[in-house]
C-alpha cells in the first residue's frame, strides 16, 4: 500500500495563496498545507485555516522574514532586526556556530504557539527553504515539536526514483538537491530518537519551479509503495504575491491546474493510494 500527503507550502503568504490552498483542500487535490504563522495573511482561525478538510503544520521561517519574538531575544538569528534575506548566508552562519540552537529553538516555539494559539491542530512542522535538513537546525526544531506537542515533521530529502521522474529541473537545482541528500542519515537517526513520525521522503522537492501536470503525472507513475510527501507551491497571483520576496510567482498558477487536473484524477484511477495528512501519519495505523 502507498499513503500519499498533498502539502502545499506558504499558506498565508498571500490571499491569493490563500485561496488556491483552500480551493484545493475543497476539490480533493490537497490533504495538508503548512501555515506561516508570522505572516500578514496567516489565518486568524481554524475555519479561515479549512481545517476540516486540510492538515495544518506550522512552516517555521528562519530565513528571509520577521521573527516572532523581539530582535533582541534572538540577537544571533536575527541580527539585523529580521532574518538573514539569503539562504546562502544563514547555513555559511549556521555551520560556523554563529546561530545558538537556543535560538532556533525559541522563534521556532513562538511560531508554532502563535498558530496554535488561533486554535488550529498544527498537524507537523516543516521549515521554508527546508533548513531543518541540517542538524544544528533539525534538533531544536525536534525540541520545539515535542514541547508544543507536534507529533510530526517533514522529511525534506527526495528520493532516487523522485530524482529520475523529474528529467526537466535545472541542472544546477538537481546538483544542490543531490548535494543535500548527504545529510539524510543523519535525519533519520535523530527523528527516530525523539519518536515523531516521519515520511519515506518528499516528492516534488527538486520539481519545484517547474511541476507542471506533466511532471506530477511522471512522479505519481514512478511512486513506489511507501509513505510519501508531494511538497507543492501552489497559488492564484495577485498583487500581494506580485510584491512579495520570492521567487515563485507564475508558476503557482501552473502548479494550481496541475494539481486539479492531475490529482483527483489520479486518486480515482489508483485505489490502493490513500491520500493523507500528517496528522494521520502521526495517529499510526486505525
Amino acid at each position: 500500500m502507498t499513503s500519499l500527503i498533498l502539502n502545499a507550502d506558504d499558506f498565508g503568504l498571500t490571499p491569493g495563496v490563500n485561496r488556491s490552498v483552500l480551493e484545493l483542500g475543497a476539490g480533493g487535490a490537497l490533504t495538508s498545507t503548512t501555515l506561516m504563522a508570522i505572516s500578514r495573511y496567516a489565518p486568524e482561525s481554524p475555519a479561515m485555516a479549512g481545517s476540516s478538510q486540510l492538515g495544518v503544520g506550522c512552516h517555521v521561517v528562519l530565513v528571509d522574514g520577521e521573527p516572532a519574538l523581539p530582535p533582541s531575544q534572538i540577537p544571533a538569528l536575527a541580527p539585523s532586526g529580521a532574518f538573514r534575506p539569503k539562504l546562502g548566508a544563514f547555513v555559511r552562519d549556521l555551520l560556523l556556530g554563529r546561530i545558538p540552537e537556543s535560538e532556533i529553538e525559541a522563534e521556532a516555539v513562538a511560531q508554532i504557539r502563535r498558530a496554535q494559539s488561533t486554535g488550529i491542530r498544527i498537524t507537523h512542522l516543516d521549515t521554508h527553504k527546508h533548513t531543518h535538513m541540517f542538524s544544528r537546525v533539525l534538533r531544536p526544531l525536534l525540541s520545539a515539536a515535542l514541547l508544543c506537542g507536534v507529533r510530526a515533521i517533514r522529511n525534506p530529502f527526495e528520493p532516487d526514483w523522485a530524482l529520475r521522474a523529474t528529467p526537466r529541473a535545472p541542472a544546477l537545482r538537481r546538483a544542490q538537491v543531490r548535494l543535500l541528500r548527504t545529510q539524510r542519515r543523519t535525519f533519520i537517526r535523530t527523528v527516530d530518537q525523539t519518536g515523531l513520525a516521519t515520511t519515506d521522503g518528499a516528492i516534488g522537492v527538486l520539481a519545484t519551479g517547474t511541476l507542471d501536470a506533466e511532471t506530477l503525472t511522471s512522479l505519481l507513475n514512478a511512486m513506489p509503495p511507501g509513505t510519501w510527501e508531494l511538497v507543492c507551491h501552489p497559488g492564484h497571483v495577485d498583487d500581494a504575491l506580485n510584491q512579495a520576496h520570492t521567487r515563485l510567482r507564475e508558476s503557482r498558477a501552473i502548479e494550481h491546474a496541475a494539481l486539479v487536473k492531475v490529482i483527483p484524477a489520479f486518486l480515482s484511477a489508483h485505489p490502493n493510494v490513500t491520500p493523507i495528512h500528517f496528522g494521520q501519519l502521526a495517529e499510526g495505523p486505525a
